[in-house]
């Protein structure tokens, strides 16, 4: 996955200093997009912590993983503070999911995107999604949804009405709790809960009873918005 990208130093294997992350202000993460594509988590914009390891919500704190592995999704809690290692990286690709961002460059923090590259993000979301045609967009976020597609009003859970652009025959759009640890209004038990749902649409994991009595489908929640100055991915 790891890429040197001009005027970035190269991805480090271990845990950066503070100094070290500025230095990736403006960097960029590689997708990881497999073939098939079932699942496709989308994120805000990398975070420096991230960019600098070149691995996806790498920064300590971050619920990703730990919610996919109570999820079910994943066997085991995947520790990407150092970089992700070979075997973990074969688990998503062998279950077909895969990690983008809204926007692709690294920040501090989320808001400090301004709305244009929010908005030029989806377009590029859009696109990306149309190329690749996954069973399930999951977009962690609700607040950066809204600004993305203008859509002020959007709730978690899928969503009924896909952005505009996307192909007719294109996936499920569901947006679900962002896993940051600022976002104090979801826990990983709540964060496992919204994700195993998707999961299970995008055929990542099996039916069981429990999903049955909460079917996929469920129409969307109410939720609170993302926690203000939520580190980005």
């Amino acid at each position: 996955m790891a890429e040197t990208v001009a005027g970035f130093p190269p991805p480090l294997d271990r845990r950066p200093t503070k100094a070290e992350l500025l230095t990736y202000v403006g960097a960029t993460v590689a997708d990881l997009l497999p073939d098939p594509l079932r699942l496709l988590f989308v994120g805000i914009n990398p975070g420096l912590w991230t960019a600098a390891v070149d691995a996806h919500f790498a920064r300590p704190g971050n619920r990703f993983w730990p919610a996919l592995h109570r999820a079910g999704i994943l066997p085991h809690v995947v520790d990407v503070s150092r970089g992700m290692a070979a075997a973990d990286r074969a688990l998503l690709v062998d279950r077909g999911i895969g990690i983008t961002n809204m926007v692709p460059v690294a920040s501090a923090r989320a808001d400090e995107l301004t709305r244009e590259q929010v908005r030029a993000g989806a377009q590029r979301l859009v696109e990306l999604v149309n190329e690749r045609n996954p069973r399930v967009v999951a977009v962690l976020g609700v607040t950066s949804y809204r600004t993305a597609f203008a859509r002020p009003r959007t709730r978690t859970g899928l969503q009924e009405d896909p952005p505009p652009g996307v192909r007719a025959d294109g996936p499920q759009w569901w947006v679900l709790p962002n896993p940051s640890g600022l976002n104090a209004h979801d826990t990983v038990d709540s964060l496992a809960a919204a994700y195993r749902r998707a999961a299970v649409a995008a055929g990542v994991l099996p039916v069981t009873g429990a999903d049955a009595r909460s079917p996929v489908g469920a129409r969307p929640g109410d939720h609170p918005s993302d926690a203000p100055g939520t580190p980005a991915e």
